[in-house]
């Protein structure tokens, strides 16, 4: 469609459009916002948004020792995960995009495949597997599936970059004299770069939102992240329902997304359609 043919009808339409897609998606976070600054005389007010905000709820998740162990450990382990499913991803990115092998093309569609194999499958011989050899709760028994899945995304949307890149400047720096290693890291690396980095947000946003594994391979604190320990949040009383301390929490752990995304959303909307044109 050109320009010429929008009319100021069809302006106003998308423009409605749009306005109600955002209410759509901001009055949840409007909502858990406002319930993680209300205090408890407030909370059932019925009130949309916060009358008198407080931060009550923010001192008590922050003086709750299970939601700092449970915070460091997502750290931790999403940031351990992602570094080990990059390392492996770009590799095998790059020897995907560079060199021509039998099968191929079906690594390729497997990574697709394994990404998107539905996780439910895998809890319960993965929790038999992982007693077994020891390394139930711990740091490395939620490391190990997060870069299952990790590996194929990263590898699938690393090779897209790399394709990209045209190799003949790999030979010219070659033929100027460079190792096969310095044109990789002086030539060809920093043209991955913005891939490279697009694929460490989408798999840190990915190993940040697990829930699944989190909460069925972990039974204390010492791997618990903070999706499954949100959900042993509990009041002082069994009639105390800790509202304001669960939103307080979800917009915590929500934060690193709304950096990452509003910081890097020109990379991240590069990455995602990184070789839509040409295929």
């Amino acid at each position: 469609m050109s320009a010429d043919t929008i009319t100021p009808t069809k302006k106003a339409g998308w423009a409605a459009v749009d306005l109600i897609v955002l209410l759509y998606a901001f009055i949840p976070v409007v909502w858990i916002v406002s319930l993680s600054l209300k205090g408890d005389d407030t909370l059932n007010d019925g009130n949309f948004l916060v009358r008198k905000p407080t931060g009550e709820a923010y001192s008590e998740i922050f003086a709750n020792e299970d939601f700092v162990r449970a915070l460091i450990n997502s750290i931790g382990i999403c940031v351990i995960a992602t570094f080990v499913a990059l390392l492996l991803g770009t590799m095998a990115a790059y020897a995907i995009a560079r060199l021509e092998f039998p099968g191929k093309r079906t690594i390729v569609a497997m990574s697709l495949l394994i990404s998107m194999f539905p996780q439910i499958a895998l809890v319960t011989p993965m929790f038999k597997m992982w007693t077994t050899i020891g390394i139930f709760d711990t740091w490395l028994g939620l490391i190990l599936p997060y870069i299952t899945f990790a590996l194929p995304l990263a590898i699938y949307t690393l090779s897209a970059f790399f394709r990209e890149i045209p190799w003949e400047l790999e030979k010219a720096a070659k033929m100027d004299g460079a190792t096969p290693y310095q044109a990789f890291r002086k030539v060809i690396a920093p043209l991955a770069m913005p891939g490279v980095f697009t694929t460490a947000i989408l798999v840190f946003i990915a190993c940040w939102n697990d829930f699944l594994f989190a909460i069925s391979l972990t039974s204390t604190n010492s791997a618990r992240t903070v999706p499954a320990a949100m959900s042993y949040f509990t009041g002082a009383t069994t009639f105390e329902k800790p509202v304001a301390a669960v939103a307080a929490a979800a917009v915590i752990i929500t934060i690193p997304i709304v950096i990452f995304v509003l910081f890097f959303q020109r990379r991240i909307v590069a990455g995602l359609t990184s070789g839509a044109v040409k295929g």
